[in-house]
C-alpha cells in the first residue's frame, strides 16, 4: 500500500530516487513498480496498525493488560541509562535476564544477552598495545627518515664536489690548450 494513491486496486508507477516503496540500485535509475492503493476495503485480508490513542474505554486483552518487556538492552551504556548507574558499578549484574522453561526437579535457567561494548581489562590492554605499537612505528620511521635525509645530504654534497673537480679538470685542459 502506498500513500497518497486513491483507489483500492493496483497501480503501476514509475519510482525515482526518494519514493517511498522503492530503493534505486544504480545512481539516477527509474523503474515502474506495481504498488497498491490506500483505500481500504474487503479486498484486505490483513492489516498491521500501531495504537496511537487511547480512548475512553478499554479493550479487552488490548489496552488492559501490562506486558513486560522480554528483552533488555544488550549494550552496556544502554543497561546504564536504564538502570541509572554510574562508570564504576558493574553492568553485568543489570541486565535483564530472561526465564526458560524449566523441566521438574532442575533448577531454573535464565538467558541473557552477551553485553556488547563491555570495558574489560583484556580490552583496555589490548588498547594499550596498539597505542604502544603506533608510538613505537612512529619512532621508528622517524629515525629512518633522519637517516635517509642524512643520506640525502651526503649523496647531495659527493655530487657538488663531483661536478666542482669536473668544471676545475675542463677549466684547466681549456688553458692548457690556448696556449
Amino acid at each position: 500500500m502506498k500513500q497518497g494513491i486513491l483507489t483500492n486496486n493496483r497501480v503501476r508507477l514509475l519510482f525515482a530516487k526518494g519514493a517511498s516503496c522503492y530503493r534505486e540500485r544504480r545512481n539516477g535509475e527509474r523503474r515502474r513498480k506495481s504498488v497498491r492503493g490506500c483505500i481500504v476495503d474487503s479486498n484486505l485480508s490483513v492489516l498491521s496498525l500501531v495504537v496511537v490513542k487511547k480512548g475512553e474505554q478499554e479493550i479487552d486483552g488490548l489496552t488492559n493488560r501490562v506486558v513486560p518487556r522480554v528483552r533488555g538492552p544488550k549494550r552496556a551504556n544502554k543497561i546504564r541509562k536504564l538502570f541509572n548507574l554510574s562508570k564504576e558499578d558493574d553492568v553485568r549484574k543489570y541486565v535483564v535476564r530472561k526465564p526458560l522453561k524449566t523441566k521438574e526437579g532442575k533448577k531454573e535457567k535464565f538467558a541473557a544477552p552477551k553485553i556488547q561494548r563491555l570495558i574489560t581489562p583484556i580490552r583496555l590492554q589490548r588498547k594499550r598495545r596498539i597505542v604502544a605499537q603506533k608510538r613505537k612505528r612512529a619512532e621508528k620511521q622517524k629515525v629512518l627518515s633522519a637517516e635517509y635525509a642524512k643520506m640525502m645530504a651526503q649523496y647531495a654534497k659527493e655530487k657538488r664536489e663531483r661536478k666542482r673537480s669536473e668544471s676545475k679538470r675542463r677549466s684547466s685542459t681549456r688553458v692548457s690548450e690556448s696556449k
